[in-house]
């Protein structure tokens, strides 16, 4: 369990390192300007296509010959392509194509990380105690929180420690080095993980699904709606409230290395409220704590973009972590709120097909979008706006999510 939740760790300080580096990027592969940034937060969300076929590809590998070697594949690829990418040349090495190399790779990634976290989710359910699985699932949130923490520290560390030429020459390459020896050191000691106790249990009673995709589509349609609805929420509070803060930050006129710490200071308050929240969705359960969030998701994001937009550093860190913490909790009671939608037989492909799919759509196009609407309207608050409208959409479907906490002595 220790070895399955610190993995995610590495995993959201590969993914999300992308999104903190994003400014510095722009300049490095695609020439810089505000163009640049755009094709930037484009080519993340483009790639981030790719996160439900490497999930339902690992899904079914997890499904059909156990979590742990599918765990360990997604993590072997995920070290390789986040080595290759600290490899790269540069637009002023190789010109346009290095943007398309820098896409290519993030595509990879996208695909290996597809398998990642609903793998951990699942493993962390199938083996945690049974009054204590909104806990143990939401470790896998806090760790990566932890990864994203770790990401933005060091990104902001080498943007302050470097002056500029030395960071677009060959600082940028640091942190991805960083990132792909992190992966190596997992890697190995995921080969001491135990298989998961749900799936030797369906290997001793022949229920291992030979379809899972289809065994779930075809028994399991409306956990598969509650899963994406549960998610779509998770994921723009996630990527427009926590991750593209930096670039707004950053395109308001705030300093690179100034944005970079503001929003590390906020995600400290994200990695203490996750565990938490996963704590007290044992305790009053999964239905009414993600109904709080939903509500607060659809008041707070409003006046919180725009406040950041025209504040002291203090207000930023202030307005930053009431936005990281919303989201930071509604990531922790969805962990085990999506895993238990779904039995043991083809809980994998169920996750790939409601969890991935919502984050397809609803995180790695939303930055760019963020950013997109910024500029043409001059409206701050619009990244808000769309993380309000995705919160009122999907009540409805929350109002009747069924209470899947296991019953308290």
């Amino acid at each position: 369990m220790l070895v399955a939740g610190l993995s995610t760790v590495v995993e959201w300080y590969d993914f999300t390192l992308y999104l903190y580096f994003a400014s510095v990027l722009s300049r490095v592969f695609f020439g810089g300007g505000e163009q640049a940034l755009l094709a930037t937060l484009g080519g993340f969300a483009v790639s981030y296509l790719m996160r439900p076929l490497g999930a339902l590809c690992f899904g079914h590998l997890g499904d059909r010959f156990g979590r742990r070697w599918m765990l360990l594949a997604s993590m072997a690829l995920m070290a390789a392509a986040m080595l290759a990418t600290a490899l790269l040349p540069t637009h002023a090495q190789a010109g346009a194509s290095a943007g398309v190399l820098l896409l290519v790779l993030r595509c990879v990634m996208a695909f290996s990380v597809g398998g990642e976290y609903t793998g951990v989710v699942a493993y962390l359910l199938e083996t945690a105690p049974l009054r204590r699985r909104g806990l143990v699932t939401s470790l896998a949130s806090a760790a990566s929180e932890v990864g994203a923490l770790l990401a933005v520290a060091l990104s902001a560390l080498t943007v302050a420690l470097l002056p500029q030429p030395s960071l677009d020459a060959w600082g940028w390459r640091i942190p991805f080095f960083v990132g792909a020896a992190l992966a190596i050191v997992i890697l190995l000691a995921r080969s001491t993980m135990h298989e998961s106790p749900e799936f030797e249990r369906q290997q001793r009673e022949g229920s291992v699904p030979s379809a899972p995709i289809l065994q779930i589509l075809r028994a399991h349609p409306g956990a598969v709606a509650r899963t994406f609805a549960i998610s779509a929420l998770g994921s723009i509070t996630y990527y427009v409230g926590i991750t593209y803060v930096p670039a707004f930050l950053h395109a308001n006129g705030r300093a690179e290395g100034e944005a970079l710490w503001l929003s590390t200071l906020a995600a400290v308050a994200v990695i203490v409220v996750t565990p938490l929240c996963g704590a007290l969705s044992d305790r009053i359960g999964r239905r009414p704590l993600l109904l709080v969030l939903t509500a607060l998701s659809a008041l707070l994001p409003l006046s919180m973009f725009a406040w950041m937009a025209d504040t002291t550093a203090v207000g930023v860190v202030l307005a930053a972590a009431v936005l990281a913490c919303v989201a930071g909790g509604i990531s922790a009671v969805a962990a085990s709120a999506t895993a238990e939608q779904f039995p043991g037989e083809g809980r994998l492909s169920g996750l790939a097909l409601g969890v991935t799919m919502a984050t397809a759509v609803f995180g790695g196009a939303t930055p760019w979008l963020a950013q997109w609407w910024v500029e043409r309207s001059g409206w701050n608050a619009a990244p808000g706006a769309m993380i309000a409208l995705v919160a009122v959409l999907v009540l409805p479907v929350l109002w009747t999510l069924p209470e899947t906490r296991p019953p308290r002595p």
